[in-house]
């Protein structure tokens, strides 16, 4: 968590999906009753040690650790919360205070505090008491969320033993003391929110989320028999490809698979970052991996791609869209479509907090391939496209139309103009001109273009994108007043 989104969470004030709270020395009782509504709302962020108006009183030094623990141990409790849903908060030294930082997802379970729901409104938590209210949010995650549909002819037999282990392993490299650690299979499957009762019988199941992150390969196939990821390297065989990865196994061994083709096929520059060697490759790909993987629709049949050519790479998966066309992720607010399958990776340390993960590839990828830039779009399919330097005398290739819907939403890359239109003179000319803060009228003015939407589509995002640009007000991208500035990169 970064001071830059602090100081964002401060100057947008309290809200609907923003708490502050002050604390002293023990975690306020209230706390609960927001990290409860949050996750049956549509998520949060809380700070603790922060005034009802945003001054920042913070956390005492001697109690920050203690307070975090506390409240991860808290929200881990079966007998607190129903059913339990472990957060990590984040220290942060901020404004020479420590705050603590508490990012909530939405759930996809319907979570009671004490035995008491708990929703979010404009003004604060609320208790909800009657049926109907409940049945509201029960059936509202269920449209949204397919990751808790139950198998009850799934049995703990049907989870890959070797996978459950290494899950285990990694979380104590990640975390020793993560209180999951010691429990039996079961009690680890119920934590993680993977073994759920179901209201019907009373019995409990393993719901999909468990399938994905730990089954057998037959079990996988046997409850979604159209279930793969294809990873493909196109670099001089265009037509077909050149190598390979095909996969159906859970979902945390084609983690693992797809991210050794990624190393395979992917150079790793040399980069320090504060007297440490930094692999910008990693710090790029390992979050859009992912994001293929916990992001996607798993009851939709179409296929998740990765394609590696010359020039760019790209990754489609299948989603119940929450959002349509392209976007910038500076703009938006973060959506989980997996929270338990997010939950889980985040506990394994292959994902950042809520919305950090796209923002860390505009932060890297300007210093993995200077004149790269990704864009993002969303339909039936999402489709994350990170454009790469071509070696030199390469033509740029032009995506079959097998790999993505063809939409002009989602393969902006095949228009002839793109190509010319952002080269790495006119980048350079654009930074240095945006030094002093620009309108978009000047800018497409100093480039001699007249094409207002050309310009915005193929030139301007993809700068914000890149985080090689960025807002001057931030908060209101169509004010009149808007303007461009020159957004130095961290060394």
């Amino acid at each position: 968590m970064s001071t830059e989104r602090i100081q964002q969470l401060l100057d947008t004030r309290e809200r609907e999906s923003i708490e502050f709270k002050r604390a002293g020395t023990a975690v306020p009782a209230s706390i609960y009753e927001t990290i409860c509504a949050f996750l049956n709302h549509k998520g949060g962020d809380i700070l603790l040690g922060v005034e009802n108006d945003g001054t920042v009183h913070g956390v005492l030094t001697e109690s920050v650790d203690q307070l975090c623990a506390d409240i991860a141990s808290a929200t881990s409790n079966s007998a607190l919360f129903a059913p339990p849903f472990l957060v990590y908060p984040q220290k942060v030294f901020f404004q020479d205070k420590w705050i603590i930082h508490i990012q909530i997802p939405e759930s996809s379970q319907t979570h009671r505090l004490r035995g008491i729901v708990y929703d979010r409104g404009a003004d604060g938590d609320f208790k909800v008491t009657e049926p109907e209210g409940i049945a509201r949010i029960v059936n509202r995650k269920r449209m949204v969320y397919s990751e808790t549909t139950l198998y009850p002819h799934l049995s703990i037999q049907d989870l890959d033993a070797g996978t459950l282990q290494k899950t285990r392993e990694r979380i104590r490299n990640v975390r020793p003391n993560h209180p999951w650690l010691d429990l039996d299979t079961g009690s680890f499957l119920r934590k993680a929110g993977l073994l759920l009762r179901d209201p019907m019988t009373g019995k409990e199941a393993l719901c999909l989320a468990a399938l994905l992150l730990f089954g057998t390969e037959e079990a996988l196939l046997q409850a979604l028999p159209y279930y793969k990821i294809d990873a493909l390297l196109k670099r001089n065989n265009v037509d077909r490809y050149d190598d390979r990865c095909y996969v159906q196994s859970n979902i945390i061994e084609a983690y693992l698979v797809l991210m050794e083709f990624i190393e395979r096929h992917l150079s790793d520059p040399f980069y320090m970052e504060k007297d440490v060697r930094l692999s910008l490759r990693d710090k790029i790909f390992r979050e859009l991996v992912a994001n293929l993987l916990v992001h996607r629709e798993y009851t939709k049949a179409d296929v998740a791609r990765i394609l590696i050519y010359q020039d760019r790479v790209e990754f489609t998966n299948p989603t119940i869209p929450h959002w349509r066309g392209n976007f910038n992720p500076k703009s938006i607010v973060p959506f989980q479509k997996n929270p338990l399958l997010s939950k889980m990776f985040l506990q394994l340390g292959w994902v950042e907090e809520i919305g950090s993960g796209l923002m860390s590839v505009g932060k890297y990828l300007p210093l993995y391939a200077p004149s790269g830039w990704f864009e993002i779009s969303e339909s039936d399919i999402f489709s994350v496209t990170v454009h790469l330097e071509a070696p030199r005398g390469a033509t740029p290739q032009v995506t079959e139309q097998v790999s993505l819907p063809v939409t002009p939403q989602v393969t902006p890359q095949v228009t002839p103009q793109v190509t010319p239109q952002v080269t790495p003179d006119r980048v350079a000319a654009i930074l240095e001109f945006c030094k002093v803060p620009r309108s978009r009228k000047e800018i497409q003015a100093m480039l001699g273009l007249k094409d207002r939407k050309h310009f915005n589509h193929f030139i301007l995002e993809p700068l914000l994108v890149s985080g090689k640009l960025e807002l001057t007000i931030p908060d209101k991208r169509n004010s009149r007043n808007q303007k461009y500035r020159t957004r130095e990169v961290p060394r």
